[in-house]
């Protein structure tokens, strides 16, 4: 029987393939030489993968068939301390005789005796390629013979080789390392890759090499030239590394070319800073706007996930929606982002609803901006619990942690400034060099909460080497939200671990700003920073006195609902009450003003 799948397939093949049961294979031999031709034959005239499963006496226990990342393998038992006792030869239409990425991982996790690849074109055969597991500290890897000829593969003693790795298990405490080992791959900066490798340490990934192009052309059909690409699979091999990623975006034709010649998974750092958001993501909202961004990112790029969208999946870039399975179409992710569009829009009316009452109320707005990981969340969490409006405090802090995107959900607290006025404190996504514009546009109904801020604290961790390219990143991000031209602090944080010399440079190269050292750990300078605050808001409320007959309490429960009474004292005249008003509460209570404090 054949299985997986068959449509369309003439019936004469399917009945040569079915003999193949029959055939007995030499249990020193990976396969006959008659059983390679065939499959390689029929594999090359339908135009996919075919799958055979031998077990150790020889015997063919199943034989599939499959597009380049569906090809099913056999049930099977996998046991400690050895293999499985079955090999798998598959075929790889298009000539590429490499193992893949898939393939080595497919042989780690079952254990498989052997995993071959043959390259097939309409020439025939090109090649070869065996894998076998290995040991290396205590560690299960993988070795790999070839590519290789039909005739060295005719005198390759398999079973040698079997016996010899399960010797290894046999005799050490192996443990399965399925973790992602990565190659960066730039053409920019050392900088910028060193920014990727806290991308890639953000989503669980050990970096085990970097490999720099210097390059002013991009090549069109794999980034960094097919030359290079060619040093890059070698490389690959040499550092044992599992992921490539990319440090700029690649296209649909540039992924696949480059899958195909270093037989391993290629993600960009796109993928990868939407990786990071889909595991960050907390709120519904966050969930919807990194679904979308996903969507949206991978419709134009179908044709280069042959790899990362195949049979065991799993690791990097694989956590979000785009990748469940092959088939998914552009129609169906049409559809699925018209409707997280319009889920979207629901949870913006929402949004909206929410500010006019801010704006109603004529509470000042600050928003906090500033590059991923400066200390944004750290800052909003001091000022809110020791400048806290009514309860404030009692509501959950914001998660705060030294890592890429700990914060990705807009967060809105009350703070009391030092002239008494309340503030609304927004607390923003961290913005990143290369930010993906598709994840800018997805998160745009929560990053406008800036375009409505009345001020903007752009905060900045003055420590880094690389904060003028971070200031210029955020900077480029405002003006893609139109926000850049708002009134704007520059609090220059982590002053306590900074240089003076850092901190000279950065106050001569911004003057224009007006700028505050502060420390959002210790608190140190908040309260210059606060007087900054209060000087570059704008007066949009006044802090007045009322004396209200009793004959009219009704006023007093109108300035309860729509001002904050700082002060209420029951005297012989009638009910004194001190309160910030806005424009509105003002006209109608000004018959009964009686100071206006500010």
């Amino acid at each position: 029987m054949i299985n997986g799948n068959i449509d369309g397939i003439k019936e004469y093949l399917l009945k040569e393939l079915d003999s193949l049961y029959e055939i007995r294979v030499n249990k020193n031999k990976v396969i006959e030489e008659e059983m390679l031709y065939l499959i390689a034959s029929i594999s090359n005239k339908i135009n996919r993968e075919i799958n055979i499963a031998i077990d150790r006496k020889g015997n063919v226990i199943e034989i599939s068939i499959g597009d380049s990342g569906s090809v099913q393998l056999p049930i099977m038992d996998v046991k400690e301390r050895r293999l499985s006792g079955i090999r798998v030869i598959h075929t790889h239409p298009g000539g590429n005789p490499k193992l893949s990425n898939i393939d080595l991982s497919a042989l780690i996790k079952l254990k498989l005796d052997c995993i071959a690849s043959v390259g097939i074109t309409e020439e025939g055969i090109t090649g070869i390629s065996l894998g076998f597991c290995n040991v290396e500290d205590n560690n299960l890897t993988y070795y790999i013979e070839g590519p290789m000829t039909i005739e060295r593969l005719n005198e390759f003693d398999v079973l040698k080789r079997i016996n010899s790795v399960e010797d290894l298990l046999k005799n050490r405490n192996v443990v399965e390392d399925d973790k992602e080992y990565a190659i960066l791959v730039g053409v920019d900066s050392e900088e910028s890759l060193e920014e990727l490798a806290e991308l890639a340490k953000a989503c669980n990934v050990q970096v085990v090499g970097k490999f720099m192009q210097k390059k002013n052309k991009i090549d069109s059909g794999f980034f960094i030239g097919s030359g290079k690409a060619q040093e890059l699979s070698v490389f690959k091999q040499l550092k044992r590394a599992n992921l490539i990623i990319f440090d700029d975006e690649l296209n649909g034709i540039q992924v696949r070319n480059l899958e195909e010649i270093t037989s391993c998974k290629v993600i960009d750092r796109t993928i990868l800073i939407l990786e990071i958001f889909a595991r960050r993501a907390r709120t519904r909202e966050a969930k919807i706007q990194v679904e979308l961004a996903q969507l949206k990112y991978r419709s134009g790029r179908l044709l280069g996930f042959g790899t990362t969208m195949s049979r065991t999946g799993g690791g990097v870039g694989t956590k979000g929606p785009g990748e469940k399975k092959l088939e998914i179409d552009k129609r169906r992710i049409r559809e699925a982002i018209y409707d997280l569009k319009q889920e979207l829009e629901k949870i913006r009316k929402t949004r909206i609803v929410q500010r006019e009452k801010r704006e109603e109320s004529g509470i000042p707005k600050v928003s906090l901006v500033g590059y991923t990981n400066v200390g944004k969340s750290t800052l909003r969490n001091y000022l809110s619990d020791n400048y806290p409006a009514d309860n404030t405090s009692k509501k959950e802090a914001v998660f705060a942690e030294n890592m890429l995107f700990a914060t990705l959900d807009t967060t809105t607290r009350a703070i009391v400034l030092p002239d008494k006025r309340v503030a609304s404190l927004t607390d923003t996504v961290g913005f990143v060099r290369k930010l993906p514009h598709d994840l800018v546009e997805a998160f745009k109904s929560t990053l406008e909460e800036v375009s409505f801020a009345d001020l903007i604290v752009h905060v900045i961790d003055v420590s880094s080497d690389t904060v003028i390219e971070q200031i210029i990143a955020v900077e480029n991000v405002l003006r893609e939200l139109q926000a850049d031209n708002k009134s704007t602090i520059l609090a220059l944080n982590k002053c306590d671990m900074a240089t003076e010399e850092q901190i000279v440079v950065l106050e001569e190269k911004f003057k224009d700003y007006k700028i505050v050292k502060i420390s959002a750990k210790t608190g140190e300078n908040i309260d210059e920073l606060l007087k900054l605050m209060v000087e570059n808001l704008p007066q949009t409320t006044k802090l007045c006195e009322y004396l209200i007959p009793y004959s009219d309490t009704s006023i007093g429960a109108y300035l309860h609902r729509n001002s904050i009474v700082q002060s209420e004292n029951y005297e012989e005249n009638g009910l004194r009450i001190s309160a910030i008003v806005n424009k509105e509460v003002y006209n109608k209570c000004e018959k009964y003003l009686v100071d206006i404090k500010k």
